[in-house]
């Protein structure tokens, strides 16, 4: 049973790896591929854009593994029925919700690019990747989804395939639109946008075979499942909105510093950045639904175990990264550094060094907080990921940056997770019994 419980774990987390592995290379594509054809300035007017992207992909998130988890623990507790109701629901909020994000392409896209630091160097191009992204929100928030409710429904390795064939698509697309056809930051922006729509279709079979509960019953949308699938898929949200906010914070505050050298230098870091934690991302949704199933079945051992073996996985993984950044910061600059830019290059090498330091605990602390939104235990999960996204981060590099300018943004993201990753260690400590119990052992 033992061997039976690690082949499934690896299956899970290893597919689901691959799987946001790819997803992440959507925005290293344009980060590369614009560093070619534009330049700093397009790295600049990228990096500023992220953050709104980190936003549409974790509503996606948050409404797909909040309806999947709750689907998943429906279906372990044999409420069958329940399950295409759970979906259908989550379907439309999903379509609701990603109205906003189009309104606010048409309509709002200038004093939003103007307020997430775009100047009259960089507006233009940041006006341009903003609102093709927000206009085409419902594919990525629709995609979101659907991979999140087919993994649940037992089948991780068509959501894996659905996220290579997304991200593949994008690569040969970014290279298309931006080169051949000159296109631009329009060319990075919809080759993003056509990825999710590839992905979907690979997807599809999936709803066709027998057997599957991911059908559209007719059903309203009730509150109570809105309020349950935010509260559920919250930590999935955090997680991404918390690269979004930090992104935002660095860049106001690198522009102060070392101006749009700065976050261009910040861009490579943080995309670079974006491909670890889309790995620990993987990890920890990958498991998720082992750890749903198990809270629903009552199996605390095997629950306790999974939860064991994705810390062991999370730390392994970030010393490898760590590893491989340290060795090769210097190579991994000059690929985005296009035009050989010595002051870009000094500070994101110096950036990589540092900022990943922090990585080797960041997925763990991912992980812990998935665990604990998987098997209902709401709070924790949202304080954990609004600790690691916000509440810590963003005091330590206001302070950080103010005492030792660019090593100071670069340390507060490593001081961040060790703060996080104690507050953790002591919350459970002190109450270990009932944890254990109710979280652990459930």
């Amino acid at each position: 049973m033992k061997r039976s419980l690690a082949k499934t774990f690896m299956k899970y987390a290893s597919l689901n790896i691959l799987g946001m592995l790819a997803i992440s290379v959507y925005i290293l594509a344009d980060t590369y591929y614009i560093s070619k054809a534009i330049g700093p300035l397009g790295l600049t007017a990228l990096n500023l854009s992220i953050a709104i992207y980190s936003f549409i992909h974790g509503m996606g998130l948050m409404i797909g593994i909040g309806g999947a988890t709750r689907f998943s623990i429906a279906m372990s507790e044999g409420k069958t029925l329940e399950g295409p109701r759970i979906f259908t629901m989550a379907m439309k909020l999903g379509l609701l919700v990603s109205l906003f994000f189009v309104m606010l392409g048409i309509f709002f896209v200038e004093p939003l690019a103007k307020g997430l630091g775009a100047d009259a160097e960089t507006l233009v191009m940041t006006k341009t990747y903003l609102s093709t992204i927000l206009i085409f929100s419902p594919l990525f928030i629709l995609n979101n989804m659907l991979i999140a409710f087919v993994r649940n429904d037992q089948n991780p390795k068509g959501a894996m395939k659905a996220m290579v064939m997304g991200s593949l698509s994008n690569i040969l697309l970014d290279y298309l639109f931006m080169f051949p056809l000159g296109l631009g930051m329009f060319g990075a922006a919809i080759a993003t946008s056509a990825a999710p729509l590839i992905s979907m279709m690979v997807l599809y079979p999936h709803f066709k075979q027998r057997g599957t509960k991911l059908f559209l019953p007719k059903v309203s949308l009730a509150v109570s499942s809105v309020k349950d699938f935010f509260s559920l898929g919250m930590s999935a949200l955090v997680v991404e909105v918390s690269s979004g906010v930090v992104l935002l914070t660095f860049n106001l505050l690198i522009l102060g510093l070392e101006g749009n050298d700065g976050v261009a230098a910040y861009g490579i870091v943080a995309n670079l950045a974006l491909v670890a934690i889309a790995i620990f991302t993987g990890l920890a949704q990958g498991v998720q639904p082992l750890f749903s199933r198990y809270h629903g079945e009552g199996q605390g051992v095997y629950l306790e175990k999974t939860k064991k073996m994705g810390i062991f996985t999370a730390l392994s993984l970030g010393l490898l990264l760590y590893g491989v950044v340290g060795f090769f910061a210097g190579s991994l600059v000059d690929i985005f550094n296009s035009q050989g830019n010595a002051h870009i290059a000094t500070m994101a090498e110096r950036g990589l060094r540092v900022y990943f330091l922090g990585l080797i605990l960041t997925g763990v602390n991912i992980l812990l907080a998935t665990l604990a939104s998987a098997t209902e235990r709401v709070k924790e999960g949202f304080l954990l990921s609004m600790a690691r996204g916000i509440f810590v981060v963003v005091p330590l590099v206001f302070v950080g940056s103010k005492f030792f300018g660019m090593d100071g943004v670069w340390m507060s993201f490593g001081l961040t997770e060790v703060v996080v990753l104690g507050g953790t260690w002591l919350f459970f400590s002190q109450k270990k019994g009932k944890l254990k119990k109710e979280v652990l052992d459930v």
